[in-house]
C-alpha cells in the first residue's frame, strides 16, 4: 500500500475544518480570480418533514423530495415519490420548491450531489425538499444554470469532499461551508453565452430522455401482457384498507400477522394470478440459502472488494459501481466470494427496494467480491426455474407487491426480509421455454435503454467539457 505524504505548517493547522491532519483539497490555478460562492446566493436553505415521517394517507397530495430521488445524471427521479399532507406543506416556511431551483444532498452518501428542478415533469406544483437537502438560488450576479453546471464539476465537488466528506462521522454539508466553497469570478455575459451554447445539446438529452422507459416499467410491461393482468383490477386492490378476517388467519402466515398490510398480499395474488394456472411456491425449488458477512472497510485497504446494496439493480443484473475494500478476513471467507451466475436478493432495505433480486454477470476477475450481510444467495433448480426469469419476476410488480407487504420492520425507511418470505413467496413458474422467451424479451428492451442512456452520457460530457473550459484552470 502507496503511503502519501503532505507537508503542512503547524501555524496553517489552525484554518483547517476540524483540526484533522489530511491532504486538504488545493484550488487550481484559474485565468479568474476565486470568491466564496455564498455571495452568489439569493437563498440557501434546508427542508422537513412531519414528525412520524411519511404517511401513507398522504399519498397524492405535497410531494416531499429527499437525496433518493436525486439522480446521478443531475434529474430528479419521480418513478417514486414521498409525500406530506396539503396541510404540513402549507404550514411549512421554508424548503419550498420553485422552478429552475438547484437540489443537492446536505448529507449521508449522496452528499453533494444535484440536479436541477424542472417544475414541468412534476405530478403537483406543492413541492418541497425534506431535511437532507439544501435549496440554492442564485441571486442576480449568477446565472443559475450556469451555477448548476458549476456543481457538476470537479472543482466544485472536489471542495465538497474536502469539507463534507473528511470527518469521523458520516459525511455533511452545512450552510457555513458555503462560505469557503470557491467559484472563479466568470463575467455574467460569458455565463449567459455558456448557457445559450448548450441550449441545444440540451434539447437533443431531453428528446433521448423521452424515450427511456425505467426497467421497472418495461419488466412490467412484459409480465401484464404474457400473463393477461387486469392492472386496473390489481391497482384497485392495492388501494383497499379494509379486509375481513376469516379462520383462515394462518394461511400462509406463519407469524400470524392480522395488520391490513399483510392481508393485501393474498387480495392482491388473487387479482393478479386470475389468469395463470402455474402458481408455485419458490420454495419448492430453492435449493440452500445463504446470508452474507459484512467485514469492517476502509478507504484504505485492498485486499477484498465488497458489494454495496446499491449493487442490486432494478434491471435484475449486478452493478459493479457501489463497492467498497476490506482486508478482514475469516476462516471461511472464500464461502461470500461472489461467482459468475450468482443470484443475490437485498435482505434490507427501504419497503420498495427490498428484496430486489439480481444475477451476476461478467464478473471482474482483479479482485474477490464478498457478498455482505444484506444479500441473501439463492441457489435454485435451473432445469425448472430460469435465474434470470426470476430475478425479473421479483423485481417486477408480482414481487414488489409481496415483499413491500410480507416484509418486517416498524421503521418503513429500513424492513427486511428472510429466507422465510422468500421461501413462502408463490410466483407463476411456467415452461423453461415461455421463461426464456420473457427473459429474451425484457432483455431486448432493457438493451434498448442503454443506448438511449449512453448516448445521453456522450451529450452531457460534450456539455462538461465545454463548461470545464470556462472555468479557465491553468495546468
Amino acid at each position: 500500500m502507496g503511503l502519501k505524504t503532505f507537508i503542512i505548517d503547524f501555524a496553517e493547522l489552525q484554518t483547517k475544518d476540524s483540526l484533522r491532519l489530511w491532504v486538504p483539497f488545493i484550488l487550481p490555478k484559474s485565468k479568474y480570480k476565486y470568491d466564496k460562492i455564498n455571495n452568489f446566493l439569493a437563498s440557501c436553505e434546508s427542508g422537513s418533514r412531519p414528525k412520524g415521517g411519511i404517511r401513507e394517507e398522504d399519498i397524492g397530495e405535497a410531494i416531499s423530495l429527499g437525496g433518493e430521488q436525486i439522480g446521478s445524471d443531475g434529474n430528479l427521479n419521480l418513478a417514486k415519490v414521498p409525500y406530506v399532507s396539503f396541510e404540513y406543506y402549507e404550514n411549512s416556511k421554508k424548503g419550498k420548491i420553485k422552478d429552475n431551483d438547484i437540489l443537492i444532498c446536505k448529507d449521508g452518501a449522496l452528499t453533494g450531489k444535484t440536479c436541477l428542478v424542472d417544475f414541468s415533469k412534476f405530478p403537483s406544483k406543492e413541492v418541497m425538499i425534506n431535511e437532507h437537502i439544501f435549496i440554492l438560488r442564485g441571486n442576480e450576479n449568477i446565472n443559475q444554470t450556469f451555477l448548476f453546471y458549476y456543481t457538476t464539476t470537479n472543482l466544485f465537488q472536489s471542495q465538497i469532499k474536502d469539507l463534507a466528506y473528511k470527518k469521523k462521522a458520516q459525511p455533511g454539508l452545512n450552510t457555513d461551508h458555503f462560505k469557503k466553497i470557491k467559484i472563479p469570478l466568470i463575467p455574467k455575459l460569458k455565463q449567459d453565452q455558456f448557457v445559450d451554447q448548450i441550449e441545444p445539446i440540451e434539447r437533443k438529452i431531453k428528446k433521448l430522455q423521452t424515450q427511456i422507459i425505467e426497467p421497472q416499467e418495461i419488466i412490467n410491461n412484459v409480465f401484464a401482457r404474457e400473463f393477461k393482468f387486469d392492472l386496473e383490477r390489481i391497482e384497485k386492490e392495492e388501494q383497499r384498507k379494509q379486509f375481513f378476517v376469516s379462520s383462515s388467519l394462518a394461511f400462509r402466515n406463519p407469524n400470524l400477522r392480522s395488520s391490513v398490510r399483510w392481508h393485501k398480499i393474498p387480495s392482491i395474488q388473487q387479482t393478479m394470478y386470475k389468469n395463470i394456472n402455474c402458481i408455485k411456491k419458490l420454495g419448492d425449488y430453492v435449493i440452500s440459502t445463504k446470508n452474507g458477512w459484512s467485514p469492517s472497510c476502509s478507504k484504505d485497504d485492498t485486499l477484498n472488494l465488497v458489494f454495496g446494496v446499491n449493487c442490486i439493480s432494478k434491471s435484475g443484473v449486478i452493478q459493479f459501481e457501489d463497492m467498497k475494500v476490506s482486508d478482514q478476513t475469516c476462516s471461511n471467507i472464500e464461502s461470500f466470494f461472489v461467482q459468475n451466475n450468482d443470484l443475490f436478493v437485498s435482505r434490507g432495505n427501504t419497503i420498495d427496494l427490498v428484496a430486489l433480486a439480481s444475477v451476476v454477470e461478467n464478473l471482474p476477475v482483479e479482485k474477490d467480491i464478498i457478498f455482505p450481510d444484506l444479500f441473501i444467495r439463492l441457489n435454485i433448480d435451473e432445469t425448472k426455474l430460469n435465474k434470470k426469469y426470476l430475478a425479473y419476476l421479483i423485481n417486477s410488480m408480482i414481487g414488489r407487491y409481496y415483499f413491500k407487504y410480507s416484509a418486517k420492520g416498524k421503521n418503513q425507511t429500513m424492513v427486511k426480509i428472510s429466507s422465510d418470505e422468500l421461501l413462502n413467496f408463490y410466483l407463476p413458474v411456467p415452461s423453461t421455454k415461455l421463461q426464456e422467451k420473457i427473459v429474451f424479451e425484457i432483455k431486448t428492451d432493457l438493451d434498448k435503454q442503454e443506448k438511449y442512456k449512453k448516448q445521453v452520457v456522450i451529450e452531457r460530457n460534450k456539455i462538461s467539457k465545454i463548461i470545464n473550459n470556462l472555468l479557465g484552470l491553468i495546468p
